[in-house]
């Protein structure tokens, strides 16, 4: 296959750059070795470049943007992947936080004299037309961990190298990068705690500003930015293809706005109320709901990981950072964790990163009436209720939600993960799957056979039935399904 695609790419290529304001695909072929180059930010070249966005949809600390602003005009590209939006766990309120967000970027940008092209369809396959269309020959991204982000990595690099561009990717979806941190004998940590003490240890690369001055190039057309609605209708940003409608459920009615100013806004008033200083105590308190309510921005690349580091330890009182500030940063290193273990079990997703002989259970029913916060059980039900109305729940209710479905009702993790995937604002592969997988005993906790009671969490946690009373209404409440 690569002997018969080969002769011919140099002009399939320029075929693409010709027709670059139409989204199009590309057929999939063999890959190459993932080859992540250091990030490079000398003098201005003479050159245009591209930067490919994925999940760093921000202007500050972005190691990319900082890269692709040194040449002469930088084309800055995000694409709607039609794959990714068609997968079965995509849901409204994640791609309405997605568009969101990328409206906030495009105003930044056009702010420092820059601009967001937005197409829709194959990220490979446009980012070459991209570079062809304005005689780039860089291409920049953040390199991520998931497998779907490292087939489009390598798909890219393999069409870059057939056409001698570079392919150039950046750190910046984690504090430490995940693949910084090893145990001797083995090429990840598989426990928590040995991995947060090389954690705290590990150095911390420099924070980088965001670009005073960009400059884009002309007459290209940037696209027009869908909303939800005329995404999910089959919307094309340059209306050059009629896409299929995406068939979404309305998102949540109480969810959370995305974008980079809207993430340092909430930041500003967790602090404001006291949040980080007294995270340690109150982060499980259910009914002060006292958390950040960031992971959504942190996974789209709204504030980087590493922003977030250090905003938390520039706000820290000196005595207090093991308590609050330490709590709180301790959250950023499970983030890491999980993309680390993602990193060398890219199937964590789908498959048990430690198999166990549990004979799960298949109820359609039963899972449903979990899904739909009916099954009788007041906190699990108040969890599941919560993720419907607000593409959000509280950490503490999300860990007892999943201990009921995977210990009690023996359904196995997958089942439970795709659905928060769907609705959560925040749904991220290594975190959603990895979180999953500890609870159910298959993942990297030391203690398998752990279960979170819900009656003993509800006393502990919510004790005067507030948090359940916000998503289930007064008691008394319904015990059956």
């Amino acid at each position: 296959m690569m002997d018969g695609h080969a002769p011919g790419h140099g002009q399939h290529c320029a075929a693409q750059a010709e027709t670059w304001r139409a989204p199009g695909t590309l057929p999939s072929r063999p890959a190459p070795s993932l080859l992540v180059m250091p990030t490079d930010t000398g003098a201005r070249s003479a050159r245009p470049s591209v930067l490919l966005l994925g999940r760093d949809q921000r202007v500050a600390d972005h190691l990319g943007l900082a890269a692709a602003a040194t040449a002469r005009t930088c084309l800055v590209l995000f694409v709607l992947d039609e794959q990714i939006l068609r997968l079965p766990t995509t849901g409204p309120n994640r791609v309405a936080f997605l568009l969101e967000s990328l409206a906030d970027l495009r105003a930044s940008l056009r702010a420092r004299g820059g601009e967001l092209f937005v197409r829709r369809g194959d990220p490979a396959a446009l980012a070459l037309a991209a570079a062809h269309a304005v005689g780039a020959r860089t291409i920049h991204l953040s390199a991520d961990v998931t497998s779907v982000a490292r087939r489009r990595h390598r798909a890219l690099a393999e069409r870059c190298a057939a056409d001698g561009i570079e392919l150039v990717a950046h750190a910046g979806v984690a504090v430490v990068d995940p693949d910084a941190l090893h145990p001797s004998g083995g090429d990840h940590y598989r426990v928590f705690t040995p991995y947060w003490r090389a954690w705290t240890a590990a150095p911390r690369r420099q924070l980088a500003p965001p670009p005073d001055e960009l400059c884009a190039p002309e007459g290209l057309d940037p696209g027009v930015l869908p909303d939800l609605a005329e995404l999910d209708a089959g919307a094309d940003p340059v209306g050059r293809h009629d896409f299929a409608p995406l068939g979404l459920a309305a998102p949540s009615p109480r969810r959370d706005t995305g974008g980079e100013g809207e993430a340092w806004r909430r930041l500003d008033a967790f602090a404001a109320r006291g949040g980080l200083a007294d995270y340690d105590a109150a982060c499980d308190d259910l009914a002060s709901d006292a958390t950040a309510r960031v992971a959504a921005a942190l996974h789209f690349g709204c504030i980087s990981p590493r922003q977030l580091e250090a905003w938390a330890l520039e706000h820290a009182d000196v005595d207090r950072v093991a308590g609050g500030v330490g709590a709180f940063v301790r959250q950023l290193c499970w983030r890491d964790f999980f993309l680390a273990v993602t990193r060398s079990f890219p199937a964590i997703g789908r498959a048990d990163y430690r198999p166990r002989p549990v004979a799960w259970r298949q109820d359609p029913d039963e899972l449903d009436a979990w899904k739909q916060g009916r099954t009788g059980v007041s906190l699990v039900d108040a969890a599941m209720r919560q993720l419907l109305d607000e593409g959000f729940v509280h950490n503490r209710a999300r860990l007892v939600a999943s201990s009921y479905l995977v210990k009690t009702l023996r359904h196995h993790w997958s089942e439970g993960a795709a659905h928060y995937l769907y609705w959560l604002s925040d749904a991220d592969v290594a975190s959603n799957s990895g979180n999953w997988q500890w609870m159910a005993g298959t993942g990297n906790d030391t203690r398998p056979n752990r279960v979170l009671n819900p009656e003993r969490q509800a006393k502990r946690f919510d004790p005067d039935g507030t948090y359940r009373s916000r998503y289930l209404g007064p008691p008394p409440w319904a015990t059956t399904h």
